[in-house]
């Protein structure tokens, strides 16, 4: 089976790659903390975030097809979190869309944070993508172990990663035989058997996590995963981890004075 890897372009020799993996998480996670702690309506501020981030894209090397889609996948769980923002707010109400004689109205206010989470959203996943995609996945949970993250989400994402693909495969194999036993067949029916595969793969997924558990308890498992990782800050990264610090600085002060 095919399977797409979030660290399949961590291989890629850029400035991007090079840097400590502790490194790149403080840094995209304070570019994301200045993202989101942004005003709404601080499109200035947005637009100097986006810059940046384009040239960080292009020390990375990653292909932007690739980023963008990421993006794609993640940008409707955004459109559904925040959907009902312009229908929740009180006060002036603005025409979103009119269509003869009927019209769309939303509120101002409620419009106003919609466009604002669904900016900061988009430029947070980009963030997200550069780190993972820059970083071998391994190195980068040995990372926030050494960055004091509590050892059970890094356990989690661990076997997060290591078994979804085996579901992945489960999913694959079950959507191949219902698409041969149901050439023909309406759209209905289909709809029923994918109900039916959800429930099946469901199923089979709690079955194997209990296999693998008991087969680890066995093995002597205590919890703990050992990791051979070493890290050392290099100069490149207490030069790039302290100018984008000073660049966000800059965006903040420069978005203060000519986006208001």
């Amino acid at each position: 089976m095919n399977h797409s890897f979030i660290d399949e372009h961590s291989h890629i020799d850029s400035f991007l790659n090079r840097l400590d993996a502790r490194t790149k998480i403080i840094s995209f996670f304070t570019l994301i903390l200045f993202i989101i702690l942004s005003r709404p309506d601080a499109y200035f501020g947005f637009a100097l975030y986006t810059l940046l981030l384009i040239i960080l894209i292009i020390f990375s090397q990653i292909p932007l097809s690739y980023i963008l889609k990421r993006c794609l996948v993640v940008l409707p769980f955004i459109l559904m979190t925040s959907a009902l923002l312009p229908f929740g707010q009180q006060g002036e109400s603005i025409v979103l869309m009119k269509v003869g004689d009927m019209s769309i109205r939303v509120a101002a206010a409620g419009w106003l944070i919609f466009k604002g989470v669904l900016i900061k959203g988009v430029l947070s996943i980009i963030c997200l993508t550069l780190l993972t995609a820059s970083t071998p996945f391994s190195e980068l949970l040995a990372a926030l172990e050494a960055l004091k993250c509590p050892k059970i989400i890094t356990m989690i994402l661990s076997f997060m990663y290591r078994y979804v693909f085996l579901i992945e495969d489960e999913a694959m194999k079950m959507r191949r035989a219902m698409k041969s036993r149901s050439a023909g067949h309406s759209r209905w029916l289909q709809l029923k058997a994918i109900a039916n595969m959800i429930g099946v793969l469901f199923i089979r997924s709690y079955e194997r996590g209990e296999t693998v558990y008991l087969a680890m308890c066995s093995r002597g498992f205590d919890g703990t995963i050992k990791r051979d990782h070493s890290f050392d800050f290099k100069k490149t990264d207490y030069a790039f981890a302290t100018n984008l610090f000073v660049i966000l600085i800059g965006i903040k002060f420069l978005d203060n004075i000519f986006g208001r």
